[in-house]
């Protein structure tokens, strides 16, 4: 049940990344600049996390895009889990970053060097600009993916949830960094920082995983789901005459749902379709985005 909705759920979708992709390329730029002012390694690891992230953000659009012109049509599920797969790119870039950011805040903390002023000025000016275009893509992303119900979605939100985090880390980082100097400990600051970065990615990482990576093995749908599709067959309780089975999967915003019912063989054909037809109208408007097929048989599938 989805045609105009569906497409234009996708078209939503992608100009929400289509936006992100844009205000995160025009970011990339100052943010390199401040990076090289400044010797921050703070900065130079947000540098890096970004152009990570930019790649993420780009292969959320594609998929998109793939996604809305239908080139997936050798796959029966490949659509929904092109989606999925983008979802854990998405987390793996994070992973990659999280590295990055590691190594260089573990090697400034042994070799601390002292923060140019100029530089750090601009990144301030530049991070303040960042924490308010992240937060308010994260805003719109996460408007988006609760109405898509796009994974896709789901980890771009999450992407810049993480990224607002994080350039605020960075913001009160090199605050810290210039107000404080002249101090000796004021040194470590900067890398320090670094690690908050870490533990952002970490977050937003598993909950990237954890949302994707059950549907590409095709994990069965959660109970409450399952309850809903219960509760659809006690209405049409007298229609069918024994329950063989439930099989359940998700595939990107889809929901397939495959159920095996025993029917009368003394009723007609057309009866048994007349049921069946009503029975999955039932569960497809009681669970929105979702696709049942019920197969009459006489024993449980294999």
């Amino acid at each position: 049940m989805h045609d105009s909705t569906g497409e234009h759920s996708y078209s939503e979708s992608g100009r929400s990344v289509l936006l992100s992709l844009v205000v995160d390329s025009l970011l990339i730029v100052p943010d390199v600049v401040a990076a090289m002012l400044a010797n921050s390694v703070t900065l130079w690891a947000d540098v890096i996390k970004c152009l990570n992230e930019l790649v993420a953000t780009f292969l959320g659009y594609i998929t998109i895009r793939r996604v809305a012109k239908g080139k997936t049509h050798d796959y029966n599920y490949g659509r929904g889990k092109l989606e999925n797969l983008s979802g854990v790119i998405v987390a793996l870039v994070m992973t990659l970053s999280i590295l990055i950011v590691l190594y260089e805040a573990m090697r400034r903390i042994h070799e601390p060097e002292e923060l140019n002023p100029v530089g750090a000025w601009l990144g301030l000016l530049f991070m303040t600009i960042g924490v308010i275009a992240n937060i308010t893509l994260w805003a719109k992303n996460h408007r988006v993916a609760r109405r898509t119900q796009s994974p896709v979605m789901e980890s771009q939100w999450r992407l810049f949830r993480a990224k607002a985090f994080s350039d605020a880390a960075v913001l009160a980082a090199l605050a810290v960094s210039v107000a404080f100097r002249h101090q000796a400990w004021a040194l470590y600051v900067d890398p320090i920082a670094s690690f908050l970065i870490v533990a952002f990615l970490i977050f937003s990482a598993y909950g990237v995983v954890s949302t994707s990576l059950g549907d590409l093995l095709d994990r069965t749908l959660d109970e409450s789901l399952q309850l809903i599709i219960v509760r659809a067959l006690a209405r049409h309780f007298e229609e069918y005459a024994g329950f063989h089975g439930l099989r359940s999967r998700r595939s990107g915003r889809d929901v397939y749902i495959e159920l095996f019912l025993e029917f009368d063989g003394t009723r007609p054909m057309s009866e048994v379709q007349r049921s069946i037809n009503a029975m999955v109208s039932t569960i497809e408007r009681d669970i929105p985005g979702s696709h049942a097929i019920i197969c009459p048989t006489d024993r449980p599938p294999p």
